[in-house]
């Protein structure tokens, strides 16, 4: 696989692993700690050395679980993880973005993962009750002491963005975007490309949907996060099913997959793009990491950028609450 970077110097593959569905989030978890210990290691023997995972995830035990899937390879992987909750008796109750806390989630993140440095520290959402200087600002600290070597945020607006980078360069914003979340594009994105700052796409698959296999007739575990999602209610599937259509189609002409071809697209969009799918199963990591080599032609791109804006999306990408953490 080929390798991109993000802001200034930070060498990533052009394909990471968003390691959250390992523990939480896609309904039941698996069994195994072992089963995903190894898909982890598998997944460097694809390319893959850029690696997504956050304290809350869990909590906790998703930095545990990558902390000893990558400490025998820890000099050659990439490792990004997350602080800004307020995490109590398991769960997390709010934000909480204090330069303390930024401190205190910066050390227990080092023990969990198992190394003495984290490549890349995001804010996880932006906290509106401390000054994002103050954030940049800790997390520059930080970096000058060896403890972290770049500064991320997530969900964040344009406006904050600016803030943040005039205080301490920001080397990556990671967001949702994929073929059907498109929110970025007007403001956050150009953004990102005049302040020469890298971008990570989170659920570039759509959770799922744009794989093609999830449909009308799915069902969702309590414990499956698209269960509580208004884009994955039955009707707004039925409703959003054409994009699907036409990706599984191109996929047939260019002998790939759908979710292939979504990946295609999005690393098509600019080269400071790297996507982060997550998956459990190795050859699931093994289809997503060749997506690097889907050729897609500018008229490819064009079709599906013009399909995928005129059919539009049924359905928020969030809940009321999850929404009103995003784009501060």
């Amino acid at each position: 696989m080929h390798t991109r970077t993000l802001g200034r110097s930070l060498e990533v593959s052009a394909v990471g692993l968003g390691c959250m569905g390992m523990s939480q989030g896609y309904g039941p978890n698996p069994g195994d700690r072992a089963d995903m210990v190894r898909v982890l290691r598998s997944a460097l023997d694809s390319g893959v050395t850029f690696f997504d995972t956050a304290e809350v995830y869990g909590p906790y035990v998703n930095e545990e679980l990558v902390g000893e899937a990558l400490e025998p390879v820890r000099d050659q992987v990439v490792i990004a993880t997350k602080f800004g909750w307020q995490i109590e008796s398991g769960k997390s109750i709010g934000l909480d973005s204090r330069p303390e806390q930024i401190r205190r989630v910066a050390e227990e993140s080092l023990n969990r993962l198992r190394t003495d440095v984290i490549d890349l520290f995001y804010q996880h959402r932006v906290d509106p009750s401390v000054p994002i200087e103050d954030v940049a600002g800790t997390v520059g600290e930080l970096v000058e002491e060896g403890k972290v070597r770049h500064f991320g945020l997530s969900e964040a607006s344009a406006a904050t963005i600016r803030r943040a980078h005039a205080t301490f360069p920001v080397t990556a914003l990671q967001s949702e975007y994929s073929l059907w979340t498109r929110d970025p594009e007007p403001e956050v994105l150009p953004t990102l490309w005049e302040l020469g700052i890298g971008f990570v796409p989170f659920s570039p698959l759509g959770k799922g949907f744009l794989t093609g296999t999830v449909g009308a007739t799915t069902t969702f575990d309590p414990a499956d996060i698209r269960a509580s999602i208004p884009r994955f209610e039955q009707q707004n599937r039925t409703a959003n099913r054409a994009l699907v259509d036409f990706i599984t189609e191109l996929a047939r002409s260019k002998e790939s997959t759908p979710g292939q071809i979504a990946l295609a697209w999005l690393l098509g969009q600019n080269p400071s793009i790297v996507p982060i799918p997550g998956t459990r199963r190795t050859p699931r990591v093994e289809e997503n990491a060749s997506s690097t080599t889907v050729a897609l032609s500018a008229d490819n791109l064009h079709d599906l950028d013009s399909l995928a804006r005129r059919l539009g999306v049924a359905g928020d990408r969030y809940n009321p609450h999850h929404l009103a953490l995003v784009s501060r």
